[in-house]
């Protein structure tokens, strides 16, 4: 027997041994968070099983495999299977290897009748860069939970179609109490001299010594459940990993440039003039905007449509399903108002978003995609809850709901009342005898007369569109300011013969800067989000904000990143080297702490170089 590694945990809040089997569970669902040479794994089939004579499977089993659909045939053939594996591996564990852990001895277990829980996965390989994909791997593994261990068995299928045991990559997780709210977990590998390393499913042991064990020893004493559900928990990700490595294959290519790898007759103009046509009406919550002939409306950070699209689904046709992935919070009025302080905004408007479904009468599904974005829960509503002879009545009940909602947002935002999510009913009852009789019935057209769309053209706040004069005599008034502050101690340097200093300035607040500039100026800014802050942030080539002080930017001062720039980001940086007038070379009265060589920005008109990108779509046009 060999012992990998043990680590000690600390229970203080009666996690464990509970939190042990939700850390084993992860694992067993979710490898990639620990392995990220994988994309997931497919629990295949999972039951109770026997550990006594013969190792028959008992009558407690799920399989997870095909659709509702199939029912009992599926599961009869999940138990089936399970129990014929479950016997092959029973006939391989000969007492000749003794040095198997328990419970995988047989004869060392002390009730024959004893069940074991088996669960069958397959892990699913990532892409690899070069060479083919690697294939997916069958494991089985017999948690033990009265003695605390979870045991790997590594599956290989011969010519006949008969599972053999990969014994030299056999290992187990074991949960051992210790005294009092010390407990130890552990990874024992009986042949640890025999162990083979794929680099992909079977990393290197010190792999499970220094990565997979600490973090199950962290997974399992953290209480953090999650307001969510895993990723991909409604589709089988053994199809999905597929599908998305086939795409991701076909498209790569699409990462550089347009014309070098695809025919843009194809790809851009088509992609191009889809998205135009799509572009040239505004979708607007009413009878002119239904689509009876769609099978599924996908609403991609959708955001004022975003809790209308369950409602144009409902009122689209009976088959009509829909899949909404929101992203920014909007009611059916406008900004979505928080209602409920225990739960996060993003959580409290996902349960928003689906209650709208259940409201429209759909069974709405909740997924989580595998996406690099922190907004990442769908919510799908593929199937109704009511016979369509109802629909009429569904609809009225549809109409009741938006009015609710109307009403409630006209309240908080002409009389400022909190509409509290639970007990807001009597409020918006209240409410509606105040409004206009036909403020409070669906429209003919229109459903919601006081929706407003984004406008086509945004309103651009962030500083950014202000005037380039008015910009320029912003920023070289409040550098003036704080150049003006530092200049006696400058001069002081001068007259004592250190002629290398270079005035940096001093630091002021942000409200000491705003005290000194034009109150004209202060109330143009203020139109702007965040204002004379966001000015000064934006001019990074001058200023620093730092704790709500500014501070006059030295170059000399700025370190190059430790990380590792990705390509692209080098390849912009080195396009946009020399291709601005540097503002101290201009301005600063000492001019530009840097020499010409290493300043990133033209010192000089001579200097000055076009800017690669602005060639590019020239080149193109």
């Amino acid at each position: 027997m060999g012992l990998v590694r043990a680590v000690g945990v600390r229970d203080g809040g009666a996690a464990l041994p509970h939190g042990f089997w939700a850390a084993v569970r992860v694992w067993l669902e979710k490898p990639q968070v620990a392995n990220r040479r994988l994309c997931g794994a497919a629990i295949e089939v999972e039951g109770t099983v026997a550990l006594g004579e013969g190792g028959e499977e008992s009558s407690s089993f799920a399989a997870v495999w095909g659709s509702e659909e199939q029912g009992e045939r599926v599961a009869s053939a999940g138990a089936a299977e399970l129990g014929r594996l479950w016997r092959e591996v029973c006939a391989q564990l000969s007492p000749e290897h003794g040095r198997l852990p328990p419970p995988v001895t047989p004869w060392a277990w002390p009730d024959p009748r004893a069940e074991l829980r088996a669960v069958l996965r397959t892990l699913l390989p990532r892409a690899r860069p070069a060479g083919p994909p690697a294939p997916p791997m069958k494991e089985l593994a017999v948690q033990d939970v009265y003695n605390g261990t979870v045991t790997f068995l590594p599956l290989e299928e011969n010519s006949e179609g008969k599972y053999k045991i990969k014994k030299c990559n056999i290992y187990q997780i074991q949960l051992v109490y210790i005294k009092d709210e010390e407990w130890s977990v552990s990874v024992v590998a009986p042949f640890p001299e025999d162990w083979f390393s794929d680099g992909i499913a079977y990393p290197k042991l010190a792999w499970l010594e220094n990565e997979l064990l600490s973090k199950l020893a962290k997974w399992s004493v953290e209480q953090k459940p999650s307001e969510f559900k895993s990723t991909l928990s409604l589709i089988s990700v053994a199809k999905y990993s597929k599908v998305y490595q086939d795409l991701k294959e076909k498209y790569k290519e699409m990462v550089k440039v347009w014309p070098e790898v695809t025919d843009p007759e194809k790809f851009v103009y088509e992609d191009v003039a889809i998205a135009t046509y799509l572009l040239e009406s505004t979708i607007m919550p009413g009878d002119t905007h239904l689509f009876p002939d769609t099978d599924w409306l996908i609403g991609n950070h959708s955001d004022e449509l975003t809790p209308w699209i369950p409602v144009i689904a409902a009122r689209s046709s009976y088959s009509c399903r829909y899949f909404v992935l929101p992203c920014c919070f909007f009611d059916f009025y406008g900004k979505y108002s928080r209602r409920q302080s225990k739960k996060t905004q993003y959580r409290e408007y996902l349960d928003f978003v689906a209650q709208v479904g259940f409201v429209c009468g759909f069974n709405v599904e909740e997924d989580c995609l595998r996406i690099p974005s922190t907004k990442r829960v769908s919510l799908i509503g593929k199937s109704r809850t009511y016979p369509p002879a109802e629909h009429a009545l569904i609809d009225k009940q549809i109409t009741q709901y938006i009015n609710t909602h109307q009403t409630c947002a006209l309240l908080m935002c002409n009389r400022k009342v909190a509409c509290n999510h639970k007990d807001h009913s009597d409020v918006c009852k209240e409410a509606s005898s105040e409004l206009p009789e036909n403020e409070t019935k669906t429209a003919g057209t229109i459903w919601m007369p006081g929706f407003q769309p984004r406008e086509k053209v945004e309103q651009i706040r962030n500083c950014a569109s202000l005037p380039r004069d008015f910009v320029d005599d912003v920023v070289l008034s409040v550098a003036n300011l704080l150049l003006n502050a530092a200049s006696q101690n400058s001069c002081s340097d001068m007259r004592d013969g250190n002629t290398n200093t270079w005035n940096q300035g001093e630091s002021l607040s942000l409200k000491e800067v705003a005290e000194h500039l034009h109150k004209e100026t202060l109330k143009r800014l203020k139109s702007e989000y965040g204002g004379l802050q966001t000015l000064l942030k934006n001019n990074h080539q001058v200023f620093e904000v730092l704790n709500g002080r500014v501070h006059i930017r030295d170059w000399r001062k700025e370190k190059p990143s430790r990380k590792t720039k990705p390509e692209v980001k080098r390849r912009l940086s080195a396009e946009a080297f020399k291709t601005r007038l540097c503002w101290f070379f201009i301005h600063h009265p000492d001019g530009c702490s840097l020499p010409s060589e290493s300043c990133p920005y033209a010192h000089g008109t001579e200097e000055l170089r076009q800017s690669q990108k602005i060639k590019k779509k020239k080149n193109i046009q």
